[in-house]
């Protein structure tokens, strides 16, 4: 049997990358795919009107790969509804998916891996992988006990992740996803959550099973132009997890375990509010959480505010060295937006 043969039996792949002036590190990206052990993939790479060398970067891989596309477009889109805009351009042959950012890469058994997980998994509409950044392994957040392979059931996956202290679901880059949920769920992510890729994960444990791949199998880069850095100053882990919690804990938990968790969460998220009230953070964030607040049906409480406010201050009144680095790192930043300013 050929090798072409042999390809053209595996599922097809579709990767997919939507990228905006992204040349820095697309480089790395478009060769990390076409060093795959696996064969059988399609890779389009939508450009979101960059100004800088995206496209005709990309335009050469396409040259030299058959399976290489690259679709200009003529409207600049917000970031997610790009990131949907994308999904909706996949192979209408394919099996799976593969979502990849344009500042990460894969390893060369990334496909290979998650898709034999897959195949032995066939229930499964999500498979993800842990990571690598710098020197640390990201999103391997399932027991160990669990193996080389984890699989777990929708419900269970969806139980561990809002009820504990975990995250394993990684980020579109470590994922891998069954292309029928994918085509069914127009749009995929949410355009009104900074984290719609956690969201759209809760959305398909309702009816998909779940496989990780306890190896990293991905690069994940952090920059400073990076989605979330770009959003780090508004939004959190805590307004992400009870955004996700509010949203799906009905659906997996039972109605007394929701309630103690929604409970804890939001003492989390208001805890995290007290800090940005006291460092002073802008309309911006402000504007941002009552936002978030208000669409999971929890509208900010000025009361709650000012009680987490202050047991704040009554820590650091408790700890008065932590209290005077903070005034200190405080009073920095109002001399630092004072010199701006007299420039």
């Amino acid at each position: 049997m050929t090798s072409t043969s042999r390809s053209a039996q595996l599922p097809l792949v579709s990767v997919v990358t939507p990228v905006y002036n992204g040349g820095e590190y697309l480089r790395a990206c478009l060769d990390s795919v076409c060093a795959q052990t696996y064969s059988n993939w399609r890779y389009t790479i939508v450009d979101n009107c960059s100004s800088d060398d995206t496209f005709p970067l990309a335009e050469s891989y396409a040259a030299r790969d058959s399976r290489v596309r690259v679709l200009r477009q003529s409207e600049f889109l917000p970031l997610i509804a790009n990131h949907n805009r994308a999904l909706r351009l996949i192979d209408p042959d394919s099996v799976y998916c593969k979502p990849l950012m344009a500042d990460d890469w894969l390893y060369p058994e990334c496909l290979e891996q998650l898709v034999a997980a897959a195949c032995a998994h066939p229930s499964a509409g999500l498979i993800c992988s842990s990571a690598r950044s710098g020197d640390h392994v990201l999103f391997d957040g399932l027991p160990p006990t669990h193996g080389a392979v984890s699989f777990l059931d929708g419900r269970t996956a969806a139980r561990l992740g809002l009820l504990e202290e975990r995250y394993f679901f990684g980020s579109p880059t470590t994922q891998l996803l069954r292309t029928d949920q994918v085509r069914k769920r127009d749009p995929f992510y949410n355009p009104e959550n900074p984290q719609a890729d956690e969201e759209a994960c809760y959305d398909l444990l309702r009816e998909c099973d779940f496989v990780f791949v306890h190896q990293p199998l991905v690069y994940v880069r952090m920059h400073a132009r990076s989605h979330t850095s770009s959003l780090w100053h508004l939004f959190s882990l805590e307004s992400c997890h009870v955004y996700a919690l509010a949203k799906y804990g009905p659906d997996f938990l039972k109605a007394s375990e929701y309630q103690a968790r929604l409970q804890l969460r939001l003492r989390q998220y208001y805890a995290r509010l007290a800090l940005g009230a006291v460092e002073g953070r802008g309309p911006d964030f402000w504007r941002f959480h009552r936002r978030l607040l208000q669409m999971i049906g929890q509208p900010l409480s000025r009361v709650r505010l000012a009680r987490a406010i202050a047991a704040h201050i009554a820590r650091k009144l408790a700890a008065p060295r932590a209290l005077l680095r903070s005034v200190g790192r405080r009073m920095g930043r109002i001399r630092g937006r004072s010199a701006g300013a007299d420039q």
